[in-house]
This record gives C-alpha cells, sequence and structure tokens, in this order.
C-alpha cells in the first residue's frame, strides 16, 4: 500500500523564514497533531538543492532525496497541501557562497564552472544551472496566483499606519527605459493552432550560414501562446552611457532588475551597466582583471575582491566610481552600491521601497536623495513610471483610509517570462533567430547581433483559461478589477483574444487596460478606499504584489498568497519579500530575529481550512482559532520588533501560540480539542513572565548557527527553542 500523503506538508527554505520555522513548526506540529493531522516537511532550499544534483559526488551518508522533485509530483494531485515559505532564487554569487559553504562542511560538491571546456565540466554547469534563479516556484505552481492581504492585517494596517516619506512636485526622481529595441519592441507572438500543435526547435544561423541548434525537443499544444523576442546589446549599452550622462546634480543613479527570477537575462544585462559604468577603468585595466576572473556580470563587489591588496587597481577604481555620478547604495555604511552584487537591487522590492520613501534612496554619504531609476525594458517600466508621476501630482497615500490591491496572477505550468530560462540565449555572432516547428515552417524569426539577449517564453491554455475565471470569481467578490494587458504589446494582444469572449460569455464587464493606464486606474480608487482586483500576467503578478503591499501594509510579507492547483490540491504561500538575509545578519550578531510569521499564519489557516472542505472537519476549527490568534496578536501589539530588547520572532511565536491554544479551548464545537487545549492555555498563561524571560536570555550576543545556507539544526534549534518551560508545555 502506498504511503499516505501527509496532511500538510510544511517547505524547508532558507535564511529567515526558516531560522523562524525552528521556532513555529513545533508548535504547527503539536496542536495539528491534537486533531489528528500529520505535518510533513520537505527540503527545497539551495543547500538541499545542491546536494541533491551531485549524489555522485557525495558519500551515501550524505546523500538527500530531491524533494522539489518530490513536491513537483504531488502538486499535480488532488492531494497536496503545501505550505510555500519565501525560498532564496539563487544568483551565481549566492550559488557559489552555498557551494563553498557546503565544501567547508566536507561535502565535495563541485565548484561552479564559469566557461566549462570539458564534458564534464558542462555536465556540472547544467546541473547548477538548473539550480540558480527561480528553479523553485515553476516547478510548484501548478495552479493560477490569488494574493490579497488577510481582513485582519488590512484592519490593523489602517488603524496602526506605518511611515510614509512625503512627495514633492518637485521630486526630480524619474523612470528611464530603452528609446526601443528592448523586449517590448521586438516582441512577436502567436497562438499556436492543430496544424502546428508538435515539435519545435530554435536555430541560430550565423551569417555565414553555420546553423546552431540552440534548443530542442520542443513541444507546443494547440492553444498555446508562444513568444519571441531579444534585446539590442548595442542599445542597451548606449542608453546605460547617456543616462549616466544626463544626471542630474544631486540626483542617485540606480538601476532595477530582477537577476534571480531573470537568471538569464537579467545578470547579462546587470553586467552590461557594471561594465559600461566602469569604461574608463576597464579600457585601462580590463586585461588584467579579466584574467583574474572577473566577470562584469557577478559585479562591482566581486571585482573589489579579485584585486583586493593590489594598491595600483584599487586606488583606479576608486578613482572611476568618484568620477562617475554618486549611486543608489544597498548599504552606504559599508560602501556596497547598486552595482556591487546583481542580487541586491531585485526591481520588486527596490521600487516600492523608493516610492514609499517619498521617491529617495541612501546615497554614498548616507543622506537619502532623489533618484534616477533605470528600468531598461519597456515591458513594466510604465507601472513604475506612472506610479512616481501619479505620486508627485498628489503627494504620499493614505494608509488609513485607502483600498486593498488584490492580485490574480497568470503563472500556472510556468507561464510567460519566469518559465524562459531553457529558452533563453546571448547571441555568439550577427546572425538570425528562429523557432522552427516539426513542419519545417518558421514560426518566429529574428535578426540580432553578438551580445543580444533573445529568448522565448510560453502560456498554456489551460492555465490562460483557468486564470480568466479566477479573475472573473475575485472581480465578482471585490466589485472592481481591471485586467492589465497592453493591445500594442504582441504577447498581450493574444491573451485579449482569450480574454474578450471569456468576459463576453460570463457577462461580465471588466476593463482591459495598458500597464500605465491600469496603474492610474487602480491608484485612484485605492486612495478613494475601494478594493481593487489587479488581473495579470506573471511578472506583474510578481511586481505589484509587492508594490501596493508596501504602498499599503508597510510590507509584502504580510500577503496572503493562495493558489488554487489545477488537479484539486492547495499551495498556501506565506507572502512575498524575499528571505531576509539582513534578518539573519542581525541574529548572528545580536541573537534578535525580526523575521514576521504573520504570513506563515495566514497561510497555516488557509491550509487548515483546505482540509475542513475536504471533510476533516477539526482542522475547521484549528483554522477558525488561527484566525483568532492572528487577530489577537495584531490587536495586543505582539509582532516582532528590530531592535533589540523589544518582542522578537520568538516571542511573538509565544503570542501565537497562547492565542491559539486559548481560542480553542473556548470555542464550543469539538469538545475533545477543548479539553485538550485548556490545561495549555492555562499554562501558557500562568507561565508567561517565565516563558519570556528565557526567550531573552543571550540577547545581544552573537550566536553560532553552524551555517548560513547550511546551518545546523541542533544549533539553530536551540537558538530558537531557548524557553525550557515552553518547549515542556508545547511538546
Amino acid at each position: 500500500m502506498a504511503d499516505k500523503t501527509p496532511d500538510i506538508i510544511y517547505t524547508v527554505v532558507d535564511e529567515a523564514p526558516q531560522l523562524a520555522s525552528g521556532s513555529l513548526l513545533p508548535i504547527i506540529r503539536s496542536y495539528a497533531g491534537a486533531a489528528g493531522l500529520d505535518v510533513a516537511t520537505r527540503d527545497i532550499s539551495l543547500a538541499a538543492r545542491i546536494l541533491a544534483a551531485f549524489p555522485d559526488y557525495l558519500n551515501d551518508d550524505q546523500q538527500v532525496s530531491d524533494d522539489l522533485a518530490v513536491l513537483g509530483d504531488l502538486v499535480k494531485t488532488p492531494d497536496a497541501n503545501v505550505i510555500k515559505l519565501p525560498n532564496v532564487s539563487a544568483s551565481v554569487s549566492q550559488l557559489t557562497a552555498a557551494i563553498k559553504e557546503l565544501q567547508g562542511q566536507g561535502y565535495a560538491v563541485p565548484d561552479y564552472p564559469y566557461e566549462p571546456k570539458s564534458d564534464a565540466e558542462k555536465d556540472v554547469q547544467k546541473r547548477y544551472d538548473g539550480i540558480k534563479g527561480s528553479a523553485v516556484n515553476p516547478v510548484l505552481r501548478e495552479g493560477n496566483s490569488d494574493r490579497r492581504s488577510a481582513k485582519a492585517v488590512k484592519n490593523y494596517a489602517m488603524k496602526h499606519p506605518h511611515s510614509m516619506g512625503e512627495w514633492s512636485k518637485d521630486s526630480k526622481t524619474t523612470v528611464a527605459s530603452m528609446p526601443g529595441n528592448d523586449f517590448f519592441a521586438n516582441e512577436k507572438s502567436a497562438t499556436i493552432t492543430a496544424a502546428q500543435a508538435g515539435g519545435a526547435k530554435i536555430v541560430f544561423t550565423a551569417g555565414d550560414g553555420t546553423e546552431t541548434v540552440l534548443k530542442d525537443g520542443l513541444t507546443y499544444k494547440e492553444g498555446e501562446i508562444v513568444d519571441a523576442t531579444f534585446l539590442s546589446a548595442k542599445t542597451l549599452r548606449d542608453f546605460v552611457r547617456d543616462e549616466v550622462a544626463s544626471m542630474e546634480p544631486g540626483v542617485l543613479f540606480s538601476v532595477h532588475l530582477k537577476a534571480t527570477m531573470m537568471k538569464v537575462s537579467d545578470p547579462i544585462i546587470f553586467g552590461h551597466f557594471v561594465s559600461v559604468y566602469l569604461e574608463d577603468f576597464l579600457a585601462k585595466h580590463g586585461e588584467t582583471v579579466k584574467a583574474l576572473g572577473f566577470n562584469p556580470n557577478s559585479g562591482i563587489g566581486d571585482l573589489e575582491a579579485r584585486i583586493n591588496g593590489n594598491a595600483e587597481l584599487e586606488a583606479d577604481l576608486k578613482a572611476a566610481l568618484d568620477a562617475k555620478p554618486p549611486m543608489y547604495m544597498v548599504n552606504s555604511a559599508k560602501g556596497i552600491t547598486n552595482l556591487h552584487v546583481p542580487s541586491d537591487v531585485i526591481i520588486d522590492a527596490s521600487m516600492p521601497s523608493v516610492i514609499r520613501a517619498g521617491g529617495v534612496g541612501w546615497g554614498p554619504d548616507d543622506k537619502t536623495a532623489d533618484t534616477k531609476c533605470c528600468i531598461p525594458d519597456n515591458s513594466y517600466a510604465p507601472v513604475y513610471d506612472e506610479t512616481i508621476a501619479y505620486f508627485k501630482e498628489t503627494g504620499a497615500l493614505d494608509v488609513t483610509t485607502c483600498g486593498a490591491v488584490s492580485n490574480v496572477g497568470l503563472m500556472a505550468q510556468k507561464a510567460e517570462e519566469y518559465g524562459s530560462h531553457p529558452t533563453t540565449f546571448e547571441i555568439p555572432a550577427q546572425g538570425r533567430v528562429e523557432i522552427v516547428l516539426a513542419s519545417g515552417d518558421v514560426l518566429h524569426s529574428h535578426a540580432v547581433e553578438a551580445g543580444d539577449i533573445w529568448r522565448s517564453a510560453t502560456a498554456k491554455k489551460a492555465p490562460i483559461e483557468d486564470w480568466i475565471k479566477l479573475g472573473i470569481a475575485r472581480t465578482k467578490a471585490t466589485g472592481l478589477a481591471a485586467f492589465w494587458l497592453d493591445a500594442t504589446r504582441a504577447h498581450d494582444a493574444e491573451l485579449i483574444k482569450y480574454v474578450e469572449p471569456a468576459l463576453k460569455e460570463a457577462g461580465i464587464d471588466i476593463p482591459i487596460m495598458a500597464p500605465r493606464e491600469a496603474t492610474r486606474f487602480t491608484l485612484e480608487n485605492m486612495r478613494a478606499g475601494k478594493d481593487v482586483v489587479t488581473i495579470t500576467g506573471n511578472v506583474l503578478r510578481d511586481y505589484l504584489t509587492d508594490l501596493f503591499p508596501i504602498l499599503e501594509l508597510g510590507t509584502s510579507a504580510k500577503m496572503l498568497s493562495i493558489v488554487s492547483l489545477m488537479q484539486g490540491g492547495g499551495l498556501f504561500e506565506t507572502g512575498a519579500g524575499g528571505s531576509a538575509p539582513k534578518h539573519v545578519q542581525q541574529l548572528v550578531e545580536e541573537n534578535h530575529l525580526r523575521w514576521d510569521s504573520l504570513g506563515e499564519f495566514c497561510a497555516l489557516g488557509e491550509s487548515f481550512k483546505f482540509l475542513a472542505d475536504k471533510g476533516q472537519a477539526k482542522a475547521g476549527v484549528l483554522a477558525a482559532a488561527v484566525e483568532d490568534a492572528t487577530q489577537k496578536l495584531l490587536e495586543n501589539g505582539n509582532s516582532p520588533e528590530r531592535k533589540v530588547g523589544a518582542a522578537d520572532n520568538r516571542s511573538s511565536h509565544y503570542w501565537f501560540a497562547r492565542y491559539w491554544a486559548e481560542a480553542l479551548a473556548a470555542q464550543g464545537d469539538d469538545a475533545d480539542l477543548k479539553a485538550h487545549f485548556a490545561p495549555i492555555a492555562k499554562d501558557l498563561a500562568d507561565k508567561e513572565a517565565t516563558i519570556l524571560a528565557e526567550l531573552k536570555e543571550g540577547e545581544g550576543q552573537p550566536v553560532d548557527l553552524g551555517g548560513y545556507y547550511h546551518a545546523d539544526p541542533k544549533k539553530v534549534a536551540a537558538v530558537m527553542r531557548p524557553s525550557a518551560t515552553l518547549n515542556a508545555i508545547i511538546g
């Protein structure tokens, strides 16, 4: 008999949310166990994915299962009930750091080969390339996204508004994007017909007629939308030069990309920004630093590390940077610039931060200043451009009265650009790239030059139809929505061919607007106190579910994300906001974890509701009690705070456990649960002072986790569960 699928699978991930799990997961398991529910874990952390990819390099006792593949199969079944925490979408620098850490712990995984020469090195690079970037989400997201703030969270934010920067009509903050020849301008799109369905390949033909198959074995199905486009490297570099040269005094220079999710294209784009910004330095020392292994795609931080100790190179680099306009800083105190590390400035987090602050970023002088925000591709730059223009006109948003903005996002089955990694290429020479169907017909064709970035992406018919239905359902529930689709963009024009007849059949009028117009529509309505649903593609789903929550709630980590899997299962994501590396640094240095598990609480409640809908009544009782506990925790101000000595993640979990137990002890729907939790609730209340004192022991002192990407579970447990009294009560 096959093993029973666990009632809930809780993912093991990275950084701050994983450390928080060291405290929260034992509570969840204890409370769920009282209802006869089992909570299992699957490890999808960066370290685990590296180890799973190289079993042939490891000792038998070091090998781990490929849990991501296991979950990838599970989410295609009706039994899936997965709580997915934020994980690292690794840049090459993060990947190599994790590799080095694992090697130091005795795992003989190979180095990442930047320029593989042998077949063995090519195999290693291929395995690692399957791990970096957004390797997890496309596998697990077998459904479309419904992301919104929980009612308790929204109510709390309105009653306790976060700080908002002041906007001035004279602000010099702007968004700069390419004048053309970008992904938007060069995009071609087609919906596959029955005659076109079947195999396909991507072929590059050089100017001398030499053909290279870039990707073979593709399969397109009828109704699938297939896109192809490219971004001109020459136009990009000219754009960067022009924007650097035209900087106004007192304005910071910045670039905003997604080098984690767009793991092929955006690191290359980032590298062009670095090499243009350092053109004078590289003209003088390019061969020398190349011999040291420097690749501009890795950023200025990598360059500094490689030239460390070479006084001449260090002096020339400093002079080159001083001669350029001041940069937007990641950490001004440590001299970490916008161009230091490709994964440090992630557009969906960095742009909302600038906007929330009133259009300013931190400069090298540790002061705030207006910022030129370079977003090369015009596919999404207009959203931020319009947002900045709107707030210059109207001033900061009043978070005590604004409406809630939710999102329905097309993301199932690797939809759109976030599924394009295997079909994105840096072109080696002048020539032509074509998608050739099995019939020999050419679906899409582009003339390209050396260095251009060409990519193809798809959106399948079933996910598109499911997305439209979900958008209609959420609109009916909320009352106001728009489809964010630009009829002048090739891909969106194909999607509109699906949307318009579906709206007509459903008898509902939902406007279809280009992103710029939809941005204005949404901002105006939310300012008026109206709730709005944004119905978008995959990338805008990602960007908007940071932008609007950061404006509304102060953070995107408190968002609730429900993914109704297409085969009937459920995936409950614990909000946007990344995995908070700075939180880890503070814990290691000061034994204070400020990560807020509110997203986990919300996802947990929805996971229990999912089980209740499947007939497990006790899960419904747990779900209702989770909602009560979450509301009470917010009302009583028990969320983590930033500074040592104040409440942190562990004390917040104590209060959550207590309020959850009290709600279960007070409810009248399940006598067994009531009887079980009554003494637990009493113990937690009676021993409050002792527990809180034990939780605070050692605060302000450094701690040892035994690793960053691959921490020691026993050391993490000791740090995250320091209260023997609480542990004895919870079990």
